[in-house]
């Protein structure tokens, strides 16, 4: 927030100005006169007044400086009177009276000037305050999460409120025509959206400063800038302050509507994502229901030709077909895994929880996923205590079926698999522990992100980031650790059902 400059300190070095030299000049005067008249004048008690006017309009030390001149001047008149007309006890006291007259006028008028002075300083810190208070007012009235409409309005509310001014009015120029983001304060008077503004508005006199005026003064203008957009036009009619505390307020501002554009453009930039986001996942979804439906006529069509449906195939068309089997389980485990991602990438609302026999779901994947070990000569050996969760059955299927897939993939021909579930205090852990080649050094960190393939967990890219998303909806985790006797080891942990 822009502060206003303190009050400049009353300059301690002596500088003689026109009031000092005059004081000056009339003590010598007053000095000489005195010297010439008869001492029962006492024409030096005169020797006051320029005391009092540099008192009044110098510094302090050039007024100390002067008194100490009138005080040399009196007595060198009482010297001079006395060496002419003689001393009297009566001239003494007169001339002790000028003396202390002078003493006393520099002294209670320096004392009132800086009284005077201390006031002074008073009022304008005073003023100081309410005018940094009056921009924190400002400041809270148009910060916030607001769109460069609404900055607009309130901006304009509250710089009427600062400047005690008639109307003000705030609008985007764009080709000598004010145009929105506009706003006017007070709502509802004649404002100037739409209309074509005059040159001397539009126009900044040459040397102007931030703040210029037009219409004999009674008009304020000023802009605030905006990057790649056309400047916002200020328009202050009626101002009860100055043109400065405009300026302070327009300085203080500019920072509020930058940091407001940025918001609108994060909100539009937020926008278009989430538009992309809505086609990609439409996409998903669409093509992941395309693709199950040719493929699994695909699948019966081929089921029933191995079956002899369309009479005696050949060896070699029968392999063939078998083939194309296993190319169709994968492309249907791929729309699985797809539709999946966009269910949990879409943040659609999940299905009820329900209670699911952990241990149940586990052997089921292991009588699915053992033929496929079979064939690469793994054996499955599954340990499996009896546990509880609560959660969608489908979803938690397809996370283990996702370890063991990729155990059974990586373990070396003739090894195990082993497969652990066990309480652990109040959670479920399922473990799955191969001796494959594991997850190659420096992938552990994107291990379990999407279309990380290569290595264990490799394939689609999305069974690993699979099986994390459906850990984390049910309240778990998923893990990897490589121990000491290089077996790779997957660990799902999930809260158990509370009884």
């Amino acid at each position: 927030m822009p502060q206003t400059p303190p009050t400049p300190e009353v300059p301690s070095a002596p500088r003689w100005g026109e009031r000092s030299w005059l004081s000056l000049s009339l003590t010598a005067l007053i000095t000489v006169a005195d010297m010439l008249t008869p001492s029962g004048l006492v024409v030096g008690t005169l020797l006051s007044a320029p005391v009092a006017l540099s008192a009044l309009g110098g510094t302090r030390r050039t007024t100390l400086q002067l008194l100490g001149v009138a005080m040399a001047g009196n007595l060198l008149a009482m010297v001079v009177n006395a060496l002419r007309d003689g001393l009297t006890p009566n001239d003494l006291g007169n001339r002790a009276v000028s003396m202390l007259a002078a003493l006393l006028v520099g002294g209670l008028t320096l004392r009132a000037r800086e009284a005077s002075l201390r006031a002074a300083r008073l009022e304008e810190e005073s003023r100081r305050l309410a005018r940094e208070r009056a921009l924190r007012v400002l400041v809270e009235t148009v910060s916030g999460p607001y769109g460069q409409a609404e900055f607009v309005a309130r901006a304009a509310q509250a710089l009427r409120e600062l400047t005690g001014a008639a109307s003000v009015e705030i609008g985007r120029v764009d080709r000598a025509v004010l145009r929105a983001p506009h706003a006017l304060a007070p709502a509802g008077g004649p404002g100037r959206l739409g209309t074509r503004l005059p040159l001397d508005v539009l126009a900044r006199p040459p040397g102007s400063t931030q703040v210029w005026a037009v219409n004999g003064g009674d008009t304020l203008l000023s802009r605030l800038t905006r990057p790649h957009e056309q400047d916002l036009l200020l328009i202050v009619t009626g101002a009860a302050a100055p043109p400065d505390v405009l300026a302070e307020a327009v300085q203080t501002l500019q920072p509020l509507l930058d940091r407001t554009a940025l918001l609108d453009d994060l909100q539009e930039r937020q926008a278009q994502l989430q538009a992309r986001g809505e086609v990609l996942q439409d996409l998903v979804y669409a093509f992941s229901h395309d693709l199950r439906t040719p493929l699994m006529a695909n699948a019966v069509n081929m089921r029933a030709a191995l079956r002899g449906a369309y009479g005696p195939l050949p060896e070699a068309y029968r392999a063939t077909l078998h083939n194309g089997l296993d190319a169709n389980g994968a492309l249907l485990a791929l729309a699985d895994q797809l539709l999946l991602v966009a269910k949990y990438e879409s943040g659609d609302a999940q299905d009820e929880a329900r209670s699911v026999a952990l241990r149940d779901v586990v052997l089921g994947v292991v009588t699915q996923v053992e033929p496929r070990a079979q064939a690469r000569g793994v054996t499955l050996e599954p340990v499996l205590e009896g546990v509880r969760v609560r959660g969608q059955a489908h979803d938690l299927r397809r996370a283990v079926q996702n370890l063991l897939d990729n155990a059974a993939r990586f373990a070396p021909p003739g090894s195990t698999v082993q497969i652990r579930l066990r309480r652990d205090g109040d959670e479920a852990a399922l473990s799955v522990l191969d001796g494959g080649p594991g997850v190659p050094p420096g992938r552990e960190a994107t291990l379990f992100q999407r279309f990380r393939a290569g290595g264990a967990g490799g394939g689609t890219g999305l069974g690993l980031y699979l099986t994390r998303r459906i850990a984390e909806a049910h309240g778990g985790r998923v893990t990897y650790t490589r121990t000491a006797r290089a077996q790779s080891v997957f660990t799902l942990t999930l809260p158990l059902e509370d009884l």
